[in-house]
């Protein structure tokens, strides 16, 4: 149009060949600046990247200021980059950037070559260092090398040009004197030249930082066992690390991250203490343990440095850690770490200042009112010596200075002391140490002679006193700790016979007709009418195990005489005083016995019993009470809450126990009325896949619903959530988080996997369709996992405490459910001594690598084990 106009408007035969060549380069110029500009907000919109291409189809590099304006698109273009869109869009986007590369690349070479044309040089040095900064830009970031990447997959015709511009390029910067501009260039071309190596480059682990698995295993960890032994928990971790290929430094931050979110969740009270034990005493062990295993050649405590640098970053959780422990938990962590020689000074000194100055940034971590709270880490870390000085105190005879030993005692039963030493303990794995020497305690006691009122007094307590420490150690560490091993029976103490026979327990029904309860009766008849007549308990002479064991069948004549109107409310009120007045364990034992009663009585039965146990849980604040009243009604009272929660709960009574104050019982109560559990189960895995990890919560209704539905029905229900996945990243996270929450038993739980789910779905030609990659692969991957977990810590009886309490009716009989034919021991012996990498059994830091098994081992191999079998 512009030229039809000109022609008109020109006048002679001819118009002007010199004027209309600037008026046909300047409208070129102005047409192709309009657009390059339509083009550019095309492609920054993400509608049509292909519009990228026809604007990298201007080759016309001598008209300079068409150049420049496709250069400063080009910025607009790399600022305002975006993935958003359809996949198409995106792959086109990938396209147009490859595009948009070679044009620039084309544009670079051309530019070069003009700079040693001594009239251009000025001039073509200025477009050749606008174009290399353009190339800079567009290859700075990692997004856009990952997207070129992406456009070289899908058309590898296109890199070729890339790599012949590439070449073209080289030979024209041959010549070129400005330094500055040479190697401006050197760094783009080396930028190029490693967008095909990205992938290997990359650590295939430095995109994913969290790793479910062993945050869930330390979780399970320090919320359910705390007093389990070091190495094999060590081992379980070595084995996760080896499986996932996890590096070092990202290993070891994960173990802590994991205990801080478990000293920020636990509820408060023992629990909490019990995690400030495992964070601050026991953690700092195993990796003194960690140490010993071969770390090729690197240096162990640059790891552990490394993962502390790591930690210092994320700075929201340690101030959350702070708030909640009300202390610098990172500085008092460092001096732990390094006094076990996992830091150099060097390194602490420098971890601590940082993480000073990051504090200093931070909202007022120390709030007024806990100013003069003294923070539970420093109290633990004090409390570790002292358990060893009371340990030694205790080994002392106790019958030389018993006044002495109830000074020492009296001390521990004040303010949190008692809860404090027992987690250190536990931590330290000097509990069970802890508890015998209260056995051996609670055994002197028997022993009486001629004695005065005041060592009489002392007697009793000191049986009370150990007495009502064993059932809080029972009840917060589980009755395994204090059970010692095999003993003739003749020599078994008081105590264990009392807990075994008498003491209510999560899951453990009590036959309240027991020959235990019903011992001599003439001992009873004396102590219902010392009970019924007395103003008040006598102490000289009183054998106090004796007196325990013969008030279960007292209380019963006692509850009868009140159901007959024997005895008045006013009478009852009597002996409930005298029971509870002087020594606090003959309620401990009264209620025991009225808890496995009720159970067994009819809803309209229970109304006396309930008062019963209501009126033994009252203390009794009076003049003439023993000394430390107070401090062991505060145990006892959280004992008989412990004692009475399930026959509180299947009654529907409440009861309110004094002075104990807290959340009592954490994790009590977890599952939801009227819902039916498989809904449960389902629900909590979906939120903890969401989540990406398992809080402790989660692993104590997941606990709590493997008990109820047993093995089978919670491993099958769980391998169904698993293959119902389709996406490959979420079914990683699922085998990671299902290998973790398998933990929990991890020995039925393989069995059964191995033993009943995988054969079903192997040999149902209708559930062949679940078993395809992703998910199918997923439960392989699972199923192999568990199978060398459970494989390398058989034979070591590492059942956790948890474990092993667990009453289990679904445990089957492989030996029956498996006949084997004379081939199959063979085919065992074939998958055992492979010497894949990946089944190494750890059975010791030193091990090789190699864990084929010798000849001998093999034929040692028995098939009456099940795991064997299922194998």
């Amino acid at each position: 149009l512009a030229e039809a106009l000109l022609e008109q408007a020109m006048i002679g035969p001819s118009p002007n060949p010199l004027i209309l060549s600037y008026l046909k380069y300047a409208i070129s110029s102005q047409v192709m600046a309009l657009a390059a500009a339509r083009c550019g907000r095309c492609w920054l919109s993400g509608r049509h990247p292909s519009a990228a291409p026809r604007l990298a189809q201007f080759d016309d590099f001598s008209r300079e200021l068409c150049v420049q304006s496709l250069l400063e698109i080009m910025d607009m273009f790399c600022d305002r980059l975006s993935c958003h869109g359809k996949a198409e869009e995106c792959i086109g986007l990938c396209r147009a950037l490859m595009s948009a590369l070679t044009w620039l690349l084309r544009c670079a070479a051309f530019y070069a070559e003009k700079v040693k044309e001594a009239l251009e040089q000025v001039a073509a040095e200025g477009q050749l260092k606008m174009c290399l900064e353009r190339l800079e830009k567009m290859l700075g970031s990692t997004k856009n090398r990952a997207l070129l990447h992406i456009a070289k997959q899908e058309e590898m015709s296109s890199w070729s040009t890339v790599e012949q511009s590439l070449v073209k390029l080289g030979e024209s910067l041959n010549g070129l004197s400005n330094s500055a501009l040479r190697s401006q260039a050197d760094d783009c071309v080396s930028l190029i030249k490693s967008i095909p190596t990205m992938l290997s480059v990359r650590s295939e682990q430095l995109n994913k930082t969290g790793f479910p698995t062993v945050h869930a295993v330390v979780l399970l960890e320090g919320t359910m066992n705390l007093t389990g032994e070091i190495q094999p928990l060590v081992e379980q971790l070595m084995m996760v690390k080896r499986m996932q290929r996890i590096p070092s430094p990202l290993f070891m931050l994960e173990i802590w991250k994991a205990c801080f979110v478990g000293l920020i969740e636990s509820p408060e009270g023992t629990e909490e203490l019990k995690w400030t034990a495992f964070t601050f005493l026991k953690i700092p062990q195993v990796l003194v343990k960690l140490k010993s295993y071969p770390h090729g050649d690197k240096d162990f405590t640059e790891d552990v440095n490394s993962a502390f640098e790591f930690l210092l970053k994320l700075t929201p959780l340690l101030d959350k850690a702070d708030q909640r422990c009300n202390c610098n938990c990172m500085s008092l962590l460092l001096q732990e770490c390094s006094k076990q020689g996992l830091l150099s000074e060097a390194n602490k000194t420098n971890l601590t200042d940082k993480r000073k100055a990051d504090r200093e940034d931070a909202p007022h971590l120390q709030s007024a009112e806990n100013a003069n709270i003294q923070p539970n880490p420093r109290l633990i870390l004090r409390a570790e010596p002292t358990v060893t000085n009371i340990l030694k105190t205790m080994d002392a005879d106790h019958s030389k200075s018993p006044e002495g030993l109830l000074g020492v005692l009296g001390h521990m039963l004040s303010g949190k002391s008692l809860d404090l030493l027992l987690a250190a303990a536990a931590a330290t794995g000097k509990l069970k140490s802890f508890a015998w020497k209260f056995i051996k305690l609670n055994e002197f006691t028997k022993h009486i002679n001629a004695e005065s009122s005041k060592s009489a007094a002392v007697r009793a307590l000191l049986f009370d006193i150990s007495f009502l420490m064993l059932c809080h150690v029972a009840q917060t560490y589980g009755s395994e700790v204090i059970l010692s091993e095999s003993r003739p029976a003749d020599e078994v103490p008081f105590f264990e016979t009392w807990m075994l026979t008498c003491m209510p327990e999560e899951g453990k029904i009590l036959n309240p007709d027991h020959p235990c309860f019903r011992p001599d009766s003439t001992k009873v008849e004396s102590l219902v009418a010392l009970l019924n007549n007395s103003s008040e308990m006598k102490l000289v002479q009183t054998k106090w195990h004796e007196v325990c064991l013969s008030i279960s069948a007292a209380i019963l004549e006692i509850l009868n005489a009140w159901e007959n109107s024997v005895l008045t409310f006013e009478s009852i009120q009597k002996i409930t005083d005298n029971i509870k007045g002087k020594v606090c364990s003959m309620a401990v034992c009264a209620v025991a016995w009225l808890v496995a009663h009720v159970r067994m009585l009819g809803l309209d039965e229970r109304e006396k019993s309930l008062q019963m146990i209501r009126q033994l849980a009252t203390p009794l604040y009076g003049d003439n009470t023993l000394q430390f009243y107070n401090e062991r009604v505060v145990i006892m009272s959280s004992i008989l809450e412990h004692m009475c929660a399930d026959v509180l709960q299947q009654t529907a009574t409440q009861i309110k126990f004094p002075s104990t104050g807290m959340d009592t019982i954490p994790y009590w109560n977890l599952l939801p009325p009227k819902k039916p559990i498989k809904e449960v189960l389902t629900s909590v895995f979906t939120k903890v896949l969401e989540k990406g990890w398992v809080d402790s919560r989660s692993i104590h209704i997941f606990d709590t619903l493997l008990h109820m539905g047993g093995v089978y029905w919670f491993c099958n229900n769980l391998v169904k959530e698993l293959l119902k996945e389709t996406r490959k990243e979420h079914t990683l996270r699922a085998v990671e988080l299902l290998y973790a929450i398998f933990c929990l038993d991890m020995q039925q739980l393989t069995l059964t996997l191995l033993g009943h789910i995988l054969p079903n779905l192997l040999t149902d030609s209708s559930k062949w369709h679940t078993l395809m990659d992703p998910p199918g692969k997923a439960l392989a991957k699972l199923s192999v996992w568990c199978a060398l977990s459970s494989y390398s810590s058989h034979n070591k009886s590492q059942a956790s405490s948890r474990q092993k309490k667990r009453h289990r009716e679904d445990i089957e009989d492989y030996i029956s459910l498996f006949p084997l034919d004379d081939t199959q021991p063979s085919k065992l012996m074939r998958l055992l001594s492979s010497n894949e990498e990946e089944s190494n059994i750890l059975s010791s830091p030193n091990r090789s690598s190699s864990s084929s098994l010798s000849a001998s081992q093999l034929h040692a191999v028995s098939m009456r084990d099940p795991l064997n079998r299922v194998l």
